[in-house]
C-alpha cells in the first residue's frame, strides 16, 4: 500500500498524542530516547494505548473481541496493510528497526489475559504472565537500538519482569479494587494472608513479612538485570541505568513505609526522577548486597 511521508508522519503524530495522553511517564521516557527513535517508541506505546484500555477500563463490551481485532490489524500491518494510523506508523516503524512481531502478539496475550484471569495461583504463574506483559517492551527497546541479542534479551527480561512485580506490590489497593489479585494464591495462604485480610486492608506482621517476600524476589531479578546498561550504547545506557534505579527506589520506599500500600501509594515525585537522573548519568548500577531467595523464570 503506498503512503505518502505526510500520512507516516501524520500517524506517528497521532501515536505521540496517544501515548502522552495515556502514560504519565511516556514523555519521561521519550525524551531520555533519542530524537530519531522517539516517533517509533511512540508507535509502540500507542499500540499498547488501545489494548491496555480495551482490557481494563470499565464500560468496555466485547473486550475479547476487540482484542482479537487490533491482533487482525496487527498481523495486516506487517502485511503492509493498514486502516488505522497507529498500525501505519507501526508499520514504518518495524521496517525500519526490524521490530518483531512475536513481541506485539505476546502483548496482546497479557491483555487478553487480563480480561479472563484475576488471580495467580503461584509465582510461576506470575511470572509467566511477565513474560507477556512486560518482557516485550524491553526487548522492543533494544531492537530500537538494533540489539538482537539472546543474552541483551535475557538481560533486559530480568529488569522488566522486576518492574513488573514492582508494580504489582505498589499497586495492591488499586488492583483489589478491579478484583485482581496479583499477589501470588499459595504465597498469602502460606503466610496465613486471607482475602478478607486484604479486603479489610490489614497491615499486620503477616502482611509486612509477605510483602518482604516478594520485595527480596523482585530484587533478586533487578539484580540478575544490573549489568544490561553497560553493554550497550550509551545512548542508552542512561535511560537503561534510570529504569533500573527507579524500581529499586519503590522497593525501597515500600519497605520504609511497613509495606502500607493501602493508605499511601508509594511514589517517584519529579525531583526523585532527577535525582536518580543525575546518578544515571553518573556511574555504573551497584550491586545491591542484599540476600534474596532464588527465583525461577518459565521458559
Amino acid at each position: 500500500m503506498g503512503v505518502s511521508e505526510s500520512q507516516v508522519r501524520a500517524a506517528y503524530a497521532e501515536c505521540q498524542r496517544l501515548a502522552s495522553r495515556h502514560y504519565e511517564n511516556f514523555p519521561t521516557a521519550s525524551y531520555l530516547v533519542p530524537r530519531d527513535r522517539r516517533d517509533a517508541l511512540a508507535a509502540v506505546y500507542a499500540f499498547a494505548r488501545y489494548a491496555d484500555d480495551v482490557a481494563d477500563e470499565p464500560g468496555v463490551e466485547n473486550r475479547l473481541e476487540k482484542l482479537a481485532d487490533w491482533r487482525a490489524k496487527l498481523a495486516a500491518s506487517y502485511e503492509g496493510r493498514f486502516d488505522h494510523p497507529v498500525f501505519l506508523a507501526l508499520h514504518d516503524a518495524a521496517e525500519r528497526y526490524s521490530l518483531s512481531r512475536e513481541n506485539f502478539e505476546k502483548l496482546l496475550d497479557a491483555f487478553e489475559s487480563d480480561v479472563r484471569v484475576s488471580r495467580h495461583k503461584n509465582f510461576a504463574s506470575l511470572l509467566a504472565y511477565c513474560t507477556c506483559s512486560a518482557n516485550p517492551v524491553g526487548r522492543l527497546t533494544l531492537e530500537l537500538f538494533g540489539y538482537h541479542d539472546s543474552h541483551l534479551f535475557e538481560l533486559s527480561d530480568n529488569i522488566c519482569t522486576a518492574l513488573q512485580l514492582t508494580n504489582f506490590w505498589q499497586d495492591v489497593a488499586i488492583d483489589f479494587s478491579r478484583d485482581r489479585i496479583y499477589m501470588p494464591q499459595d504465597d498469602m495462604e502460606r503466610h496465613q494472608y486471607t482475602l478478607d485480610d486484604l479486603r479489610a486492608a490489614r497491615c499486620d506482621q503477616r502482611w509486612q513479612e509477605l510483602m518482604t517476600f516478594q520485595i527480596a524476589r523482585t530484587r533478586e531479578l533487578f539484580e540478575r538485570g544490573r549489568t544490561l546498561p553497560e553493554e550497550v550504547h550509551r545512548k542508552l545506557r542512561t535511560q537503561l541505568r534510570l529504569t533500573w534505579l527507579g524500581g529499586m527506589e519503590i522497593l525501597a520506599r515500600i519497605e520504609a513505609a511497613d509495606c502500607d500500600i493501602f493508605h499511601r501509594r508509594p511514589s517517584l515525585s519529579k525531583w526523585d526522577f532527577l535525582r536518580l537522573y543525575w546518578r544515571a548519568r553518573r556511574a555504573p548500577l551497584a550491586p545491591s548486597v542484599a540476600p534474596a531467595p532464588t527465583v525461577t523464570i518459565p521458559s
